[in-house]
């Protein structure tokens, strides 16, 4: 494949949020502590993260800003918006139902020259998605420069107001207030950012790029249940409806768009179909761990990493851990845009080689899709 990642950009919001100040941006549930956190800060290993809010909950940047601001970072005098042919855009948390994402970046970034535009909006996966789109584009010779951005503003899901109804029902029914812990997991691992890459058909001149070996993405949804979902629910059979079977007044009193996780999927499925699918990658393009000289995993809690080196090893697909490259810990997971992000800091830390390899992976636990990179340093 003859496409280049010759550019990577980023935009953070604010300051960085630490753990014992998360509440103060996110509110309290009926104005109490929340019991699960100090229970999820502790496994997840997150010390910092990022919120487009202030400390009265007002939106500072909304996600269209902060993917353009991402994007806007990548040009200079030698390369503008209007050298531009494709615009991809992914992301886990639209603004809007409609127009695309994608369509209000466009919007946001401007330019004179009219473009081609794809969004593609689902979960962890959708900056991938983005990329590869942009990667088949390039490669086949329909856009020259392209630009793929991922990015997030998960903490308008976060907000204790999205919760608070839900629990003063369950209080009316002398009911436990705190709500399910699979409603309150994923309140205390999402970050706030946007990230942006430029993809062209030839290597940069001066500087490193990422030549793009192959990308590959599947879905296991024929076989698993939903794991982590907004905007509906799940039965006690496991069946999930969306929010246009529920009655308006319902939408506040069940948090139908509350971000939910089904642990107890996710801990049984996350880690071994990701490694059973790099199985399969192995078999089809003939590489070794040893040919590895990066790892750059989506891990959505350091509690994986273990787990991924545990059933890698046992299945005969071992990289250790000296040279995984992760930084959740100080960015939080930031969702379909951890990918770029990790990316965007490699080539950026002056640790990159010519000649290097860089394997990502990326899982998404919604309905359990996931995607496998392989890079060249050039």
């Amino acid at each position: 494949m003859n496409v280049f990642i010759t550019k990577a950009a980023k935009y953070l919001p604010n300051d960085p949020v630490s753990n014992e100040d998360m509440e103060q941006f996110l509110g309290m549930i009926d104005g109490k502590p929340s019991r699960a956190r100090r229970i999820v800060l502790a496994r997840n290993g997150i010390k910092q993260r990022y919120y487009a809010l202030d400390k009265e909950g007002n939106v500072t940047h909304t996600n269209v800003q902060m993917a353009a601001n991402a994007i806007n970072a990548l040009f200079d005098e030698h390369l503008t918006i209007d050298d531009i042919d494709l615009l991809a855009c992914g992301t886990a948390s639209p603004e809007q139902i409609m127009p695309s994402h994608g369509s209000m970046v466009h919007g946001a970034i401007g330019g004179d020259k009219n473009i081609e535009v794809v969004s593609f909006s689902g979960s962890c996966c959708t900056g991938v998605d983005a990329l590869k789109y942009a990667c088949m584009a390039v490669e086949l010779g329909m856009s020259k420069n392209a630009v793929a951005s991922a990015s997030e503003r998960m903490s308008a899901w976060m907000r204790a107001s999205y919760f608070q109804k839900e629990s003063e029902e369950l209080s009316k029914l002398e009911k436990q207030p705190m709500l399910a812990f699979q409603k309150e997991f994923l309140r205390w691992m999402l970050s706030d950012g946007a990230y942006a890459l430029l993809l062209q058909n030839k290597p940069k001149e001066d500087g490193l790029s990422l030549k793009v070996d192959w990308v590959e993405i599947t879905s296991f949804a024929n076989t698993k249940e939903t794991c982590m979902y907004s905007g509906g629910e799940k039965d006690e059979d496991g069946e999930f409806k969306g929010w246009a079977s529920f009655p308006a007044d319902e939408w506040l009193t069940k948090s139908l768009f509350a971000l939910k996780q089904d642990t107890r999927l996710l801990s049984e499925n996350i880690v071994p179909l990701g490694v059973d699918y790099l199985l399969q990658l192995v078999e089809k393009y003939h590489f070794k761990p040893e040919d590895v000289d990066w790892f750059l995993p989506h891990l959505s809690s350091m509690f994986f990493k273990d787990l991924i080196l545990k059933d890698s090893k046992e299945k005969g697909f071992f990289i250790p851990e000296e040279r995984w490259f992760v930084n959740l810990p100080y960015l939080g997971n930031l969702a379909s845009a951890t990918a770029f992000a990790m990316i965007e800091e490699l080539m950026d830390s002056g640790r990159l080689k010519k000649g290097q390899k860089i394997l990502m992976m990326i899982p998404e636990s919604a309905r359990f899709s996931y995607c496998y990179a392989m890079f060249t340093v050039c």
